[in-house]
């Protein structure tokens, strides 16, 4: 039997002319998605480059005189109800209270209950918003924001400005930046600032899963003196004024001055 002719047929999986469109429309609302999506031609990967300069630019312009931070990361979807919300809101409130400017992510849930918690007490309330097709809006309890376009961006402007990391209960998004900035301490990249987990039973089973890669030799067991787990408000700051404020000999109203003639402005409260 002769083989049927099959070279001018369509190869599996080979997008249509519609979703080809609908693919390109969606890129081009979400950069990140070029940027990652292969080679590209070498104008398209220019302009995406300089795209990647500008948001580290607007992050820097914009961040360079918050002063010394705590960033606090957790989950865009807890409601003002929950208790993880409330926890965050008071953790905010301490931050604040210990002299400095909280970070977070800028959105809802987590990143607003902490931001709120900041102005509870008059504190300095910042946020770095992430863009998505789906506009995610500051939230209403920031000083000062700015929003960026590449999710990496975002995440190494979360850190660079922070001299402690309070992780709250979160997803994925949560995971991927306490675990980069753990990969940096564990690295040498930054130096040794505190990470506090806050809900001992949210974060439980992770917590047996790092003592199991410590147990295979995936990682030091000193590795797991990065973390401090808790439920307490107490602990938290506590263990940020040992590991960040008295470790590093941290001055609270370091600031850098800012300079009218080049149009920068300065946090004031």
């Amino acid at each position: 039997m002769t083989p049927p002719d099959t070279s001018s047929a369509p190869l599996a999986g080979t997008p249509s002319p519609k979703e080809i469109k609908d693919e390109h429309q969606f890129s081009a609302a979400l950069e990140d998605r070029l940027l990652l999506g292969g080679p590209n031609p070498r104008s398209r990967d220019f302009r995406l480059l300089m795209g990647v300069v500008k948001d580290f630019l607007n992050g820097f312009r914009v961040l360079h005189f918050v002063g010394p931070c705590v960033t606090v990361f957790g989950s865009a979807r807890y409601k003002e109800t929950d208790p993880y919300y409330q926890l965050a809101r008071k953790m905010g409130a301490a931050i604040a209270g210990m002299g400095f400017t909280v970070m977070t992510g800028g959105g809802p849930g987590i990143m607003e209950a902490a931001n709120r918690g900041a102005k509870d007490v008059r504190g300095r309330s910042v946020g770095c918003n992430i863009k998505l097709p789906t506009e995610q809006k500051p939230n209403p309890y920031l000083d000062r924001w700015v929003t960026i376009r590449y999710f990496f961006v975002r995440k190494t402007l979360l850190i660079k400005y922070s001299y402690g990391f309070v992780i709250m209960p979160g997803g994925f998004g949560t995971m991927d930046e306490m675990f980069e900035a753990m990969t940096l301490i564990q690295t040498h990249k930054i130096r040794n600032f505190p990470i506090v987990l806050m809900g001992c039973d949210y974060w439980e089973d992770l917590c047996k899963f790092l003592r199991k890669m410590a147990d295979h030799g995936t990682i030091s067991p000193e590795d797991l003196n990065l973390i401090k787990v808790t439920d307490s408000i107490d602990e938290a700051i506590a263990h940020l004024e040992e590991k960040a404020v008295r470790q590093f000999r941290l001055r609270r109203a370091l600031i850098p001055r800012h300079s009218v003639l080049l149009g920068e402005d300065g946090l004031k409260h």
